[in-house]
């Protein structure tokens, strides 16, 4: 399987500069966000043509695209903004050839209370879930923040909606920043595990405010167990790294956490 790492405090100013680093050190794949191929001015799918032109040249897949939606919304105008934003991503994804949209569930509104998340994340997911299959991909919700860190809401969430076309992007240090004990991942990572469809495999110490990122093997995050959990249910995607340390070690950090995945996950 490939190893890859996700455009997000890497080394380059530009993409062209990133996918120049990430060829250069060794990685086989990578996940974009938005704004590689999203201009505030310009052709969102010209750019995404050109990106990957890029990527082609340099024989490095695009293994998922951040869609950047958020799904926790409870009104109709709300709710049909995100799915007309989500077909436009839909467009773009295909452009890049990546497989898997990732997307959050969404942040906490004074308009959509708690009680209201799983409703509203899963019904947002279910109007869009027509434009996932037409354009034959794959969805991946992220856990992140402070709606879809907590496992059984996320959970909840991927029953709920009950497709195979849509699961979750597992973040190894996410859980730990949320504030499961480091002892507890290794049952969560199990739980997840068959819904996975994309990984953000990251390390660090602490949660909240005390957290510090670092490289794969470096932290107290049990990522061995995330990689167990997924080899055992037979995950098939891209290992991508996700590297946290001060943005001026990046390209060593990342390295560090490609070393890693080859030694532990391929």
């Amino acid at each position: 399987m490939l190893c890859g790492l996700i455009h997000y405090n890497a080394p380059g100013e530009t993409l062209e500069e990133f996918l120049d680093y990430a060829a250069e050190a060794g990685f086989e794949a990578v996940e974009l966000q938005c704004r590689d191929v999203w201009p505030e001015d310009g052709d969102p799918q010209a750019a995404a043509a050109q990106a990957r032109a890029l990527l082609d040249a340099r024989r490095i897949k695009c293994s998922a695209f951040s869609a950047g939606n958020d799904f926790n919304v409870w009104e109709e105008d709300a709710i049909q903004a995100q799915v007309d934003r989500f077909q436009r991503i839909c467009d773009l994804a295909v452009i890049l050839g990546a497989p898997v949209i990732r997307t959050e569930g969404g942040s906490p509104k004074d308009d959509c209370p708690e009680e209201l998340w799983v409703t509203a994340i899963s019904g947002c997911v279910l109007r869009c879930l027509d434009a996932v299959e037409e354009a034959g991909l794959i969805l991946g919700i992220d856990n992140h923040g402070w709606i879809t860190n907590n496992v059984d809401v996320l959970l909840t969430v991927l029953e709920t909606v009950d497709s195979p076309l849509v699961g979750t992007n597992l973040d190894t240090m996410n859980y730990r920043w949320f504030g499961y004990p480091t002892e507890v991942l290794p049952y969560v990572y199990e739980r997840v595990a068959p819904w996975v469809k994309h990984t953000h495999f990251k390390d660090g110490t602490g949660s909240r405010h005390d957290y510090k990122g670092c490289a794969l093997g470096e932290g107290e995050v049990p990522i061995g167990a995330a990689v167990a959990a997924l080899k055992a249910v037979g995950y098939q995607g891209v290992w991508c790294a996700e590297y946290e340390g001060a943005r001026d070690s990046s390209a060593d950090g990342y390295r560090r956490c490609l070393a890693w995945m080859r030694g532990n996950c391929t």
